[in-house]
């Protein structure tokens, strides 16, 4: 093979790598800017393990960097713009996740990666596999690097370029932290019926579990481990000699389908059980979700609670919820001190992350459709819910 037939083969190679990559970055980063606060929350779980909480303050800010990186460092590949420094950066990047999917599949801390957010969730053996298979195609990159070319001529072109692509990068992520991601990928989500999507549809099955029993022999003290199958089978329950040690084990024998909304529970302060009456019912609710009072925005509840207050005098079938993860003592004192309006109701702070990504959000159920949901920074006033939904019944 002549050099030249050398060059063009290289050259095929890294084209496809550059092209591959960058596209891939691109992709990842744009999927988790569209929805950083909860990637964020996914950052959380890794700061837990790593005994980083310190930094759980900061899991949404991160996440915009990140995914504002990620952007960034696949449209400059694309662009051919600082590629030295850009390898660089890609290496270092795919390095670290590796080690982080890997550690997360080995040790079982962190059941999904949060590489392309809710809208592809990947198990952490799928993620890290996906990062090998990058490295691989990064390597090929950085140790061709000085080939790379940019189509942008012109240093200030491309300093004017990068800084361009840097703004508009982060600019995603900061602007869905702050009016909602652009595509929902959550059941959650407008127009979806959530009663629907909180049992298993027909014809479908759930995971299939096994209970594992650690047995013991009385008389000559060997042990060991049998499911219920063949603890059922053999009838060693009738066996005296044999006996249950500890509590058995459930293992999980084949995957099955998952329920949307598995874990979703709203009660009252006394802990009785409201789900159905609210998700169902067939008139409108506006549900005011504060996931946790001690960081809600209270500018925005008294904004929300004005609106409400003046949808109730027009629409007289309009019921107002606030959801919280808070203590009742605090959303009480709440209510009291800001006269609300919303009756005031407690559910679970990890369905409460997904039903909206706003503290406080949103949503306007109907017949447990979910038919408007908003940040607060983008609540509309009374007037426009009125005309565009609540009019509509008169």
């Amino acid at each position: 093979m002549t050099v030249t037939q050398q060059r063009t083969k290289t050259n095929y190679l890294l084209g496809f790598c550059r092209i591959f990559t960058g596209l891939l970055f691109i992709f990842s980063g744009f999927i988790k800017a569209n929805d950083p606060t909860g990637f964020g929350y996914k950052l959380q779980e890794y700061f837990e393990v790593f005994h980083l909480t310190a930094f759980n303050e900061y899991a949404t800010a991160i996440a915009v960097v990140i995914c504002g990186f990620e952007i960034l460092l696949g449209a400059l590949l694309l662009l051919g713009v600082y590629a030295n420094t850009v390898a660089w950066g890609l290496l270092l990047l795919i390095l670290f996740f590796t080690f982080l999917t890997f550690y997360s599949a080995f040790f079982e801390v962190v059941t999904s990666c949060g590489c392309f957010g809710d809208a592809i969730p990947l198990t952490p053996w799928q993620s890290f596999s996906k990062d090998l298979v990058l490295l691989a195609l990064i390597l090929i990159i950085f140790f061709n690097r000085k080939q790379l070319r940019s189509i942008i001529k012109g240093s200030g072109n491309q300093f004017v370029a990068t800084v361009i692509t840097a703004v508009i990068s982060l600019g995603i992520g900061v602007y869905t932290v702050n009016y909602l991601p652009f595509i929902d990928f959550l059941p959650y989500k407008v127009g979806n019926n959530l009663p629907s999507l909180m049992v298993l549809p027909e014809g479908k099955q759930g995971d299939l579990f096994e209970q594992i029993y650690t047995m013991k022999n009385k008389k000559t003290g060997e042990t060991k481990k049998v499911n219920d199958k063949v603890y059922m089978a053999d009838k060693l329950w009738e066996d005296e000699s044999w006996e249950i040690i500890g509590e058995p084990e459930s293992k999980l024998v084949k995957k099955g389908y998952d329920i949307p909304i598995p874990d979703l529970l709203i009660t009252d302060a006394d802990g009785a059980d409201h789900t159905q009456e609210i998700i169902a019912n067939p008139y409108y609710n506006l549900v005011i979700v504060a996931k946790d009072l001690s960081s809600t925005n209270i500018d925005a509840i008294q904004k929300i609670n004005q609106a409400a207050i003046q949808l109730t005098k027009d629409y007289n079938g309009l019921r107002i919820v606030l959801l919280t993860a808070s203590a009742s003592k605090d959303a009480q004192y709440l209510s009291d001190k800001m006269q609300l309006i919303a009756e005031i109701f407690y559910a679970d702070l990890i369905p409460l992350k997904s039903m909206v990504r706003a503290n406080p959000g949103v949503l306007l159920l109907k017949g447990g459709n979910v038919v408007g949901k908003w940040h607060y920074n983008n609540f509309p006033d009374a007037k426009t819910i009125e005309d565009k939904f609540l009019s509509k019944d008169k």
